[in-house]
């Protein structure tokens, strides 16, 4: 997501709302103690909590979930590696639930050395089955760094892409669905990306327009965005069998039904699951 040497400004950003999320929602969509420490309490009270902000929080918090609901499918289906790709502050390495699952942390590498800087700040351990793998997208690909870093390509895995793909152009996109894709039977990959503009209302627009541009003025600006038909057709391309495509509405009555605070998604991102 980066062009240079600095570590991504969003996955701050992002690890910030679910940080808050454990402060001030109740009841909680993603239980996450290490979310916290990783950021730094004072950093989490500055933070606003607008409508809009609401929304953010409750989109960041639901895919982290949605992922780690169908890590736990492909736990229970025998698949035994998790790739965490543009991992930034994710935390799920260090509350594994899942004995004997090895977790690969794919970033660019200086997104990586701010975060174990961070991690060993907050005196969070690294766990025996968690392996950085560190990738610089313009001089090297996913294959390549997931090698050096031990990963088994022959073996099932599930992969994770959150809060990536918008920022990505669709000829990468669709290279890393075709890596995944081409993985064995039983692998899947869990993703968000943004409608194209075309599906969109008005005020979604203004919406989508504002973010665009608060993420562009700190150097990574989106880049790509779907129509759902056209997404399905090159996920199947790719080579899967299985897709969930997943809306607002269908995000909120998974995780945000019969709240009494209000918290929901709003109409603008998407989930996507597909299986091998």
């Amino acid at each position: 997501m980066q062009a240079d040497s600095r570590p991504s400004r969003t996955a701050y950003r992002v690890a910030l709302r679910r940080a808050q999320h454990q402060l001030i929602d109740r009841p909680r969509v993603l239980d996450d103690p290490i979310a916290i420490p990783i950021v730094g309490a004072d950093a989490v009270d500055a933070l606003p909590d607008a409508p809009w902000d609401r929304f953010l929080r409750a989109f960041m918090v639901a895919r982290s979930r949605f992922a780690e609901d169908a890590l736990g499918d492909a736990v229970a289906a025998g698949v035994r590696q998790y790739v965490v790709l543009g991992a930034g502050l994710d935390t799920f390495a260090y509350r594994n639930p899942h004995a004997g699952l090895r977790v690969f942390e794919v970033d660019h590498p200086a997104t990586q050395a701010w975060k174990r800087e961070r991690l060993a700040a907050a005196q969070v351990p690294l766990p025996d089955t968690l392996t950085f793998a560190a990738v610089d997208f313009e001089h090297d690909t996913l294959a390549d760094g997931l090698a050096r870093a031990g990963f088994d390509a022959g073996a099932p895995s599930f992969f994770s892409w959150l809060g990536v793909v918008p920022y990505l152009t669709r000829d990468a996109i669709e290279r890393t669905l075709a890596y995944i894709g081409a993985r064995p039977a039983r692998s899947g990959v869990v993703f968000d990306y943004a409608p194209d503009a075309a599906s969109l209302s008005p005020q979604q627009r203004i919406a989508v327009d504002a973010l665009a541009a608060r993420v562009a003025a700190a150097g990574e600006p989106f880049q790509s965005a779907f129509e759902p038909r056209d997404l399905d057709r090159a996920m199947r391309r790719a080579g899967f069998s299985t897709i969930e495509d997943v809306d607002a509405s269908a995000i909120n009555a998974r995780y945000f039904s019969d709240r009494t605070d209000g918290l929901r998604v709003g109409g603008v991102g998407r989930l996507m699951r597909g299986v091998v």
